[in-house]
């Protein structure tokens, strides 16, 4: 027979309303009261309802957070941040995963609010003109991970500064005398408007530029994201009559295209091709992949907090908060054979 509210109630002698505020952990219950129903509640091996204490609260006990192709290394690894800060909290992680525009859309109108959720957390999709003011004036608290909008001071956010990470890595080939320098990126236009490919370029044209490099149409290729569309725009690239001796890829897993056709190409690498990723997920430091290393994990904690911190207190002015980066060094670039 099932253990009801109204069973605990009866063994501590005090009213159903008690038990649930003792449930609920309000401070407007007696230390002695409290753990009356405590005793009543571990004796009668009670488990209190989840839907009926959040219907008591008058919340969802719920955090959303949106992202898109949850399955990639680099958004796997924010995810593991919020899932681990998240799960020493009350609330339960419902996951939003973007494959489509359509879906995207649908998200950023139907998820932030109320009667969804009790806070949302956007990861990677950096809102467009036209959904500024919808957010902005959300009933909910909403974070942005790795996502910024400039009219968007009112949220919390967790930022990268992509343009000075894409700026250290070209940097770093340019010290070791590349002067032909090539960039593997994603799309720059997409309906999701991702800007880190975007960012990642600007900061790959400011170091050029600086060392009085030209820049170079065709040492630039973009593709949809993934390892084998790297690797095909790498080949491409390496075919040129003066092909590039150095390679930016705006990820470590277009990194890992890059590699494929270096060996396509019979180029030994750091010796005739150098190659610098982005992220510093996994595999990276298994194959010695020289890399901007972004923190993954700690960008979704720190998302978390914050958005507890407006939870807790609605008050709070807004963060912005930047993440570092930093230039790991590892077995892939080396000195340049040639240069200009």
């Amino acid at each position: 027979m099932t253990t009801t509210i109204r069973d605990v109630a009866k063994r501590a002698r005090v009213g159903l309303g008690t038990v649930s505020r003792v449930i609920n952990d309000s401070s407007q219950v007696s230390e002695s009261t409290r753990q009356r129903v405590l005793n009543a509640i571990a004796e009668l091996n009670f488990v209190p309802n989840p839907t009926a204490r959040r219907l008591s609260l008058g919340k969802t006990l719920t955090i959303a957070v949106i992202v898109p192709w949850f399955t990639r290394p680099a958004e796997v690894e924010r995810l593991r941040g919020v899932e681990n800060t998240l799960a020493e909290s009350q609330y339960d992680l419902v996951l939003y995963n973007v494959e489509t525009p359509a879906k995207r859309d649908t998200y950023f109108s139907d998820v932030p609010r109320r009667e969804n959720t009790d806070g949302v957390m956007i990861i990677s999709l950096s809102p467009r003109d036209d959904d500024v003011e919808r957010l902005a004036n959300s009933n909910v608290p909403i974070v942005l991970v790795d996502a910024n909008h400039p009219s968007l001071t009112s949220l919390n956010r967790v930022i990268v500064d992509d343009v000075a990470g894409g700026y250290i890595a070209t940097q770093h080939l340019i010290e070791l005398g590349h002067r032909h320098i090539g960039y593997i990126s994603d799309l720059l236009e997409t309906p999701f408007n991702f800007t880190s490919s975007r960012d990642r370029l600007q900061g790959y044209r400011k170091a050029l530029k600086a060392a009085g490099i030209p820049l170079r149409v065709d040492y630039h290729g973009q593709g949809e994201h993934g390892r084998y569309e790297a690797r095909r725009l790498t080949n491409e690239m390496l075919q040129l009559p003066d092909r590039p001796t150095a390679i930016f890829a705006a990820s470590d897993t277009q990194a890992l295209g890059v590699l494929e056709a270096a060996q396509d190409q019979r180029l030994r690498v750091p010796e005739d091709l150098s190659v610098i990723g982005y992220d510093d997920i996994e595999i990276s430091e298994y194959i010695g992949l020289t890399t901007m290393r972004q923190l993954l994990y700690e960008s979704g904690k720190r998302g978390v907090e914050l958005l507890l911190e407006v939870l807790a207190d609605p008050t709070a002015p807004p963060i912005c908060e930047a993440m570092p980066t930093e230039l790991i060094l590892r077995n892939t670039t080396a000195a340049a054979a040639r240069t200009s």
